[in-house]
This record gives structure tokens, C-alpha cells and sequence, in this order.
């Protein structure tokens, strides 16, 4: 500024003394490696030109930019090189980002907080984390997850949040240490915490079949675990978590309990659908004939599902009127179509009873009329038993032939000292219990009962003659009609007044031929009781009879006379 006489003033010197300075200090000179900022003036093909306060603008290789740049945008950069030939003031945006990224690290690692990183590559006891800018970090295998890592390779290319446990670097060397695992563990224990304060019971919650127990299922359903317990996953009867579930399944569960001060969540899949059995007497009614699905088979009976959520048991006494089943995968497969009758139900515990054989005719009931007691039948041997024989009577209705329904007369001890397997042997049906559904056969009821026919033709008091088969101290066994053998006892076989057991055994021998007074029998106790005693006492009375007779013809005669004349003779 001039005054009119165009000499400088004081206060003009001033002015261009301090726009000098200003000038010169928008020059400040730079040095390689020193951090700046600048705002894009200019963008080419190759290049991002940023003014940076200096004679000279900076520039940087567009490459370098992951977003593309702008006009006016502020970038941080490092002077590379501070003058070139040309004057250019060549900077790096790259370098400056790692510059800022090692002084973010360097923070983390001081307050705690987790970076970015991703799992690239495993090593020996680890895992090689990229954190960016090319910077590895060391993560051991027990720090990488909650669980314990049985694939470690299913890990890499995993993308995450780290916390830094370790940093040291020594000019371009660095050692960093980070830990998955402690992060996983905030979050989850957060995660925890606003589920207990935010969620409520009967919510539904999704989430992830972690393991299966015997009990149940666990399920992630957020880093933490819920329990479904077996009785929670179905209305109908799940014996394994297996039958519903596999390992990664994703499903939507209720939660029916929580519990902070135990930390326990109990989860329910059953829940998310009606209770069939709420509406089960709807549908059935004792009596009824469903169809159904056989889904388990157990020693005890088979389970089969009337429909979702509803299974009902069929017990192994209800799979057939005749056949003995051990197992009922003898006469049933899973997954059979099967017509059952509903015998009863429980609807507190949940429990149908059904029936199999109760669709079918019960065989027994008719049993009398095709099999009447008394007709007589042929059949071959099926089993022998140590007291009998069985025979099939027809298909799964099986008679006994009792040892004692063997003969009237001979006492066998085993059956096959009479019969033997696969004989073919005409039986008689001798009784039927529907009730118990036992059959009784018989064998000497083929023919007539001897002891009937020689109770008829013997009655007590007659005389019968036979072969002595046995002397022993008590007495004589004497054989009859029909194969019957009956016992002399001593009271029966002598008179004591008259002679000794000695002598009357002395006139006597196996094999003689003996004739005796029927002294008792009784048929149904097969049991014959002889007497020789009053054989000879009737003969006496014979001879006595005879005595009087003649005398009678001649003249009077006496019982004193008939002793005398024997007395003589």
C-alpha cells in the first residue's frame, strides 16, 4: 500500500513482512517418512494427486486405494520420497494405513478390545491369524474355540474377532499372540446374560443341535446350550435323541423354563404344536379298529403311531390268539401298516393299549364245536416232555397227551417208552379249557376202560382167577382180566386160626394160577383188593352146603357131623 507520494509506509512493510512469513511457512519442509494429510486435488488413470501444504503436490498409485477415490477427500499418506527429479512428492497411502493400523493394534492390545482377523493357514500347535496389511498373528489350537477342535482344518478361512494376549515388535519383527476363544467367551457370557433378561418362557428361540446324551439333546442357541430333554421332543414315545435329530440340525424350539440363579434353560420342541392328546377321545373310542404304523419292537411288545405324536403299545400277549411268540419281530417289521384294536387308554400318562389279534377271530372260541370231547383224531408226535406228548392240533393250537392218559392199566415213566417223535398216533379229545386254552388227550380212552368192564363182570364178592406176578412181605399181587392186577394183603390171605403166613407162602410161587373172592374195587381209583382167605371160606361153605344136602336125602345131619367127617377124613 502506497500513500499519495508512492513512498512505503510503516504499516505497508508490516503487512508484506507478515504474508511472506505465511508464504513461507505453507513451505515447511518435509522429510521421508513423516505422516501427513492432504485432500485429493486430482485423479488419473495411474495416479491420486493430494495437495499436502508443499511446493510440490503428493502422489500416490491408485492401486493403493480399496474405495475409489474423490475430489476433495482427506487422505492420510507417508512421504516415500520428498522430491523427485521432476519436483513430484511421492507418497504411499498403503504405508501410512499400516502405519495407523500397528497404532490400533497397539491400542487394542493396551484397552482390551478385539480386532478383525481371519484364519488362514494351520501350523504346529496353531493357527496362523491374518489381522490385515499382511500382519500375522499366532493363535494357539486350545484358544481357538469353547469346544474342543477334533478338525482343525474346518477352521481356516474362518473370519472373527480376536483378542491380542501378546505384542511385541522389534523393528519389522513382531510377535503377536491372539485368542479366539477369550472372545467367544465375553460374548457368549453377554449373549447369556441379555437372554436371561430379555426372554421369556414360551418364547420360541431358535438354534442348533449341539451333542446328543441319554437323556436328551443340547442345543446352541446363541454360543450357550438349552436342554431338550427326550420327553420334550415329541408327544409321541422318542427313546433316542437320535430317532429325531442329526448333529447341525437347525430347528425352532419353546422355551417352557429358565433359570438364572442355576443357569439352566430347558427347551421344548413338542410345545410348538398342539397336544394330539388334548383331542384324542375326538377320534377314538375303546373298541375301535385303527390302522397304524409299527416304529419300535421290543422284547415286551411293539410300539405303533396311530398318528403324530401318538403311540400306543401293542403288548407281545396281544399279538396272537395261538401262536407262542417269543419276540414280535416274528410276526411284525417297522414301519408295517397294521390294523389293531384301541383295549384302553390313559390320557394323564399318555398310554394306549392295543390289540393285534384281537381284528382276528379268536380260534378257541369255536374250538369245542370243530374239536367235540370225545372225537377221536390223528396226529403227528410235535414235542415230547418228560410228563407227556404235544400234538398239534391244528395251526398253533397245540394237545397234551398226559403220561397218565397212556394206558389204564401200565405206569410208564417216560413217554418214549411208548411213543416216540414223528409218530403218527390216533388221539382222543378228552377235554377243552377255552379259558386257559389247554387241550387234554387221550390214548387209552380209545379203547374201553378195562377196570368199567371188569367191575361189571367182577362185583364185589365174585370170584376171579389170575396169575400171581409178585409175593412180598405184605402180600400177593395176582393179575386179572384186562391186564389189572390186584393185591392180596396178608389180612386176606390167610386164617391165623387155622395156619401161618409161612405155610400159605410155601404153597405159593410166581407164575401159579390162583383163584380169590373180589374182597373191594373201585374203578376211578383203579384199585382191586382180593381176598384168598374168603375164597377158601367160601368153599368150606360149599362143602358145608353140599354136606347138608346129601345128609338131608339120607336123614337129619348136623354142623358137628360135617366137622366130624372132616375131622376123619
Amino acid at each position: 500500500m502506497e500513500n499519495e507520494n508512492n513512498i512505503p509506509t510503516e504499516s505497508t512493510n508490516n503487512t508484506q513482512e507478515e504474508l511472506q512469513e505465511k508464504y513461507l511457512d505453507a513451505f515447511q519442509p518435509i522429510h521421508d517418512g513423516q505422516l501427513i494429510t492432504g485432500n485429493i486435488v486430482e485423479i488419473t488413470s495411474e495416479y491420486v494427486f493430494i495437495d499436502i501444504g508443499f511446493k510440490s503436490e503428493g502422489r500416490i498409485l491408485i492401486e493403493e486405494f480399496k474405495n475409489k477415490p474423490k475430489i476433495g477427500d482427506a487422505v492420510e499418506a507417508v512421504v516415500v520420497k520428498s522430491e523427485t527429479r521432476d519436483g513430484t512428492v511421492i507418497v504411499s497411502k498403503k504405508r501410512a494405513d499400516e502405519k495407523v493400523f500397528w497404532q490400533s493394534l497397539r491400542e487394542s492390545f493396551n484397552n482390551g478390545i478385539p480386532v478383525e482377523g481371519k484364519i488362514i493357514s494351520t501350523v504346529k500347535g496353531g493357527f496362523n491369524v491374518d489381522l490385515g496389511y499382511d500382519i500375522l498373528a499366532f493363535m494357539p489350537l486350545s484358544k481357538a474355540d469353547v469346544v474342543r477342535i477334533e478338525e482343525p482344518q474346518k477352521l481356516i478361512g474362518k473370519e472373527s474377532l480376536f483378542r491380542i494376549e501378546k505384542l511385541i515388535t522389534q523393528g519389522k519383527k513382531s510377535n503377536i499372540l491372539v485368542s479366539r476363544r477369550s472372545w467367544l467367551q465375553e460374548e457368549i457370557k453377554q449373549k447369556k446374560a441379555d437372554f436371561f433378561e430379555n426372554v421369556k418362557v414360551d418364547e420360541v428361540v431358535k438354534g442348533k443341535v449341539k451333542s446328543f446324551t441319554s437323556f436328551g439333546a443340547f442345543i446352541d442357541i446363541g454360543g450357550f446350550d438349552g436342554l431338550l430333554h427326550l420327553s420334550d421332543m415329541s408327544w409321541g414315545h422318542v427313546s433316542s435323541p437320535k430317532e429325531v435329530f442329526e448333529i447341525g440340525d437347525q430347528i425352532e424350539v419353546k422355551v417352557i423354563k429358565i433359570d438364572p440363579e442355576e443357569q439352566k434353560i430347558n427347551l421344548s420342541l413338542k410345545h410348538m404344536s398342539p397336544d394330539p392328546w388334548d383331542s384324542f377321545e375326538n377320534k377314538y373310542r375303546e373298541g375301535d379298529v385303527v390302522n397304524g404304523t409299527v416304529t419300535k419292537l421290543t422284547n415286551f411288545g411293539a410300539f405303533i403311531k396311530l398318528e403324530d405324536g401318538i403311540e400306543g403299545l401293542a403288548h407281545i400277549s396281544e399279538l396272537s390268539w395261538v401262536k407262542k411268540i417269543r419276540h414280535p419281530k416274528e410276526v411284525l417289521t417297522i414301519g408295517d401298516k397294521v390294523d389293531v384294536k384301541i383295549l384302553n387308554y390313559d390320557l394323564q400318562s399318555g398310554k394306549v393299549s392295543l390289540g393285534l389279534k384281537q381284528v382276528l377271530s379268536n380260534p378257541w372260541e369255536d374250538l369245542s364245536e370243530r374239536y367235540p370231547v370225545g372225537m377221536r383224531i390223528t396226529r403227528k408226535v410235535k414235542n415230547i416232555a418228560s410228563f407227556g406228548v404235544f400234538f398239534e392240533i391244528e395251526e398253533g393250537i397245540d394237545g397234551l397227551l398226559h403220561l397218565d392218559d397212556f394206558s389204564w392199566t401200565k405206569k410208564f415213566k417216560h413217554p418214549t417208552e411208548l411213543i416216540k417223535e414223528d409218530d403218527e398216533i390216533e388221539i382222543m379229545i378228552i377235554d377243552i379249557d377255552v379259558r386257559n386254552q389247554k387241550i387234554k388227550l387221550g390214548l387209552k380212552q380209545i379203547d374201553e376202560d378195562p377196570w368199567r368192564s371188569l367191575s361189571r363182570a367182577y362185583p364185589k364178592g365174585h370170584i376171579i382167577e389170575g396169575e400171581i406176578t409178585s409175593i412180598t412181605d405184605f402180600g400177593m399181587f395176582v393179575k386179572v382180566q384186562g391186564d389189572i392186577e390186584g393185591l392180596i394183603s396178608q389180612a386176606n390171605l390167610f386164617d391165623p386160626k387155622i395156619e401161618s403166613l409161612e405155610d400159605v407162602l410155601a404153597k405159593y410161587k410166581v407164575g401159579d394160577t390162583v383163584k380169590a373172592v373180589v374182597f373191594d374195587i373201585k374203578p376211578s381209583k383203579q384199585k382191586l383188593s382180593l381176598s384168598l382167605k374168603d375164597y377158601y371160606r367160601s368153599l368150606q361153605r360149599q362143602e358145608i352146603e353140599k354136606y347138608i344136602h346129601d345128609d338131608k336125602e339120607e336123614g337129619t345131619a348136623t354142623i358137628a357131623d360135617f366137622i366130624k367127617s372132616k375131622s376123619s377124613d
